[in-house]
């Protein structure tokens, strides 16, 4: 396979640091809409040159509205809301320089007023229980995945997993993630009938989007994964 441009590894960590500048600044009393610039002007002030996924370089949710998924589109506003100090917030970045793209998604929670930066340390059951389950799907996914298995049984692997923990994908469209290329109509998908194998691809994202059913909030966790010597690596 083609060895991976530096440059993915470089958008990458752009995202990585951007979710770190979050952290920094999040409160309550923000408006997601000042945030989503915040992310934006940071980005585009670190390398990225403009954003892949819709022209936005951050897409935001907070509180309800992390449980719904929709089809993106070019004109999306973050909601005019303000962070809360008990809120969940999910952010998805999408930066780009000269056509390599990155591609990065948390949620973070905040409690008391403040951001809970250990996992362990929430204190809200549900929102604990959800961010350890996204740690389970991507630690089952470096287990799991060979060159040879084919997306469609990555699907159906995971699908079963977060079934059986109790969990649903509200994905839209039914899936965990995409091929990473340079046109956005060239991505395959992790869904059913995809019978590509995953080394098919130089890269792809991780990105289960799941919740208990029937609850109103929702949980995000993206990563970029590619192949090194037969094995599965996180990039």
């Amino acid at each position: 396979m083609t060895e991976i441009s530096k440059e993915y590894f470089a958008m990458q960590d752009l995202g990585r640091e951007t979710m770190d500048y979050v952290r920094s600044i999040v409160k309550p009393g923000m408006n997601l809409r000042q945030l989503r610039a915040e992310c934006e002007e940071y980005m585009l002030s670190r390398g990225a040159d403009s954003f892949w996924w819709c022209g936005v370089g951050a897409f935001m949710f907070s509180g309800d509205e992390t449980a719904v998924s929709v089809v993106p589109e070019s004109g999306y506003e973050a909601a005019d809301k303000l962070i809360g100090s008990d809120d969940i917030i999910t952010i998805d970045l999408s930066p780009q320089r000269q056509g390599v793209w990155g591609d990065f998604a948390r949620t973070l929670i905040l409690e008391d007023g403040k951001l809970v930066r250990d996992i362990k340390d929430i204190k809200n059951e549900e929102w604990r229980g959800g961010l350890f389950m996204e740690e389970l799907l991507h630690e089952t996914l470096l287990d799991i995945a060979g060159e040879d298995m084919t997306f469609e049984e990555l699907h159906g692997r995971i699908d079963a997993l977060a079934e059986e923990k109790g969990y649903r994908n509200l994905d839209c469209l039914g899936n965990f993630g995409h091929s990473i290329e340079r046109r956005d109509e060239d991505r395959i998908y992790s869904e059913k009938g995809n019978v590509c194998k995953l080394s098919s691809v130089s890269m792809f994202t991780f990105e289960p989007h799941i919740s208990l059913p029937g609850s109103k909030y929702g949980f995000k966790k993206e990563d970029i994964y590619y192949f090194k010597d037969g094995r599965l690596k996180r990039m």
